[in-house]
């Protein structure tokens, strides 16, 4: 790896408007901050985003449920608005409108995951934008994309996954549907938001004309759930939910072992071959059962007990060592509490333990880094979570040039 302060932050000059809220819009403007965008971000002087009040609470001694303190920050907070500048701006006020004209004219992206239509319903949707600031990359990050039947309007993330069928993709068949624990949807979607936006950063820079970046959740887990094959199985008889284990690439799933649950990955006939040879049954290569993959799919309930059987003999040192031995891909279904400090990715900066801006590290509580490494330049988090208005005067008074007594009347009307 190069010297990575050869060259500065990837997107450093980018200039980005955040007027997102809960998960799936901050996640993304906390992706292109931590690649190096000034991000503003924008909240309602009345109470700010409303993951402010997501517990826990990280606090002077250490972590908590409830808020006991005002200097207590709710560890969704720390997560997810480092490396950004926090202002705040009513935009329900009819002053607000001139102050956000004047934050698009210095931004290069504008990104809002509000219900859609709100802030066209509040006059500073994209046709506001794109009039003052044509080279604007607006990013609108919905339920249900900007147009067609966007049904009740409201979206989070466990309604996505019900409405996309990847809860009717886990688990077993005659068990209630499954909801991914983690917020997938709500992660997932911005990912495809930052890419929209950077290459329609790149069109603005060859043309000087920006782009509305338009992305659905219903439509990215959708489209996720769509390439898999799952329809298609069923019309052969295998369903789409089966448990612990994918028989259409058999040996391969989840499988119990005297302490705990091992993951076993053997979709090739050779992977299979190491697998009969770790459990010393090289024969079973040859049976006219298993001798191919596709006789192992079509066998997959013999083919499952039996290696059931043996890794439930088994404790998880002895299995991984054996199958290691075997050259057969095979790890220790963890615990998050684990994963997260697992030092291989604590030493990339792809978790990191999470600090109290004024306490520093008070507790052992992890969050997101920024996975993504360069060889010859900088990414990732080191600047604070912002409290609610920390930067009113470094932004309108530092970058639109306001003078004092503007922004105290401002805030006197209650415009920020």
């Amino acid at each position: 790896m190069q010297n990575q302060t050869a060259f500065p932050r990837p997107l450093e000059g980018v200039t980005v408007l955040d007027l997102t809220i809960a998960l799936a819009g901050p996640f993304a403007t906390l992706l292109l901050g931590g690649l190096g965008a000034r991000v503003i971000k924008v909240e309602n002087p009345l109470g700010g985003d409303q993951a402010r009040n997501n517990a826990p609470y990280l606090g002077e001694r250490g972590v908590k449920l409830i808020r006991e303190r005002d200097d207590d920050i709710s560890v969704s907070t720390i997560n997810r608005m480092r490396n950004k500048l926090g202002v705040t701006l009513n935009l329900k006020h009819p002053s607000a409108h001139k102050v956000l004209a004047d934050l698009i004219r210095s931004a290069d992206v504008m990104v809002e995951n509000f219900s859609r239509g709100t802030l066209n319903r509040l006059g500073v949707g994209y046709d506001f934008a794109r009039e003052i600031n044509p080279r604007i990359v607006y990013c609108a990050i919905t339920g249900f994309g900007s147009d067609g039947d966007s049904g009740s309007g409201k979206a989070m993330d466990t309604i996505i996954q019900a409405l996309c069928g990847v809860m009717n993709t886990s688990g077993d068949p005659e068990h209630p549907p499954v909801r991914i624990g983690v917020p997938f949807a709500d992660f997932i979607t911005p990912l495809f938001g930052v890419i929209g936006v950077l290459s329609a950063l790149r069109l603005a820079e060859q043309t000087g004309i920006g782009q509305f970046v338009d992305v659905s959740m219903l439509g990215v887990m959708t489209s996720l759930v769509a390439g898999e094959p799952f329809d298609a199985m069923e019309r052969l008889g295998v369903p789409t939910r089966t448990g612990l284990t994918v028989p259409r690439l058999a040996p391969f799933g989840i499988y119990p072992v005297s302490d705990g649950y091992v993951a076993i990955c053997a979709p090739t006939d050779g992977f299979a071959r190491g697998i009969f040879e770790a459990m010393e049954r090289p024969d079973l290569a040859d049976d006219e059962r298993f001798s191919t993959r596709d006789l192992r799919v079509k066998h997959v309930a013999e083919v499952d007990s039996l290696i059931e059987a043996w890794t439930k003999s088994l404790s998880m040192a002895e299995l991984l060592a054996r199958l290691e031995a075997a050259g057969v891909p095979a790890a220790e279904v963890r615990d998050p509490q684990v994963a997260v400090r697992d030092p291989r990715v604590v030493a990339r900066g792809e978790t990191m333990p999470l600090t109290h801006p004024q306490y520093g590290v008070v507790d052992n509580v992890y969050g997101m880094g920024l996975p993504i490494r360069f060889s010859a330049a900088k990414a990732g988090y080191d600047q604070p979570p912002p409290e609610l208005g920390e930067h009113n005067q470094m932004v309108y008074g530092g970058i639109l040039g306001y003078t004092p007594e503007r922004i105290e009347e401002l805030r006197a009307q209650g415009v920020i």
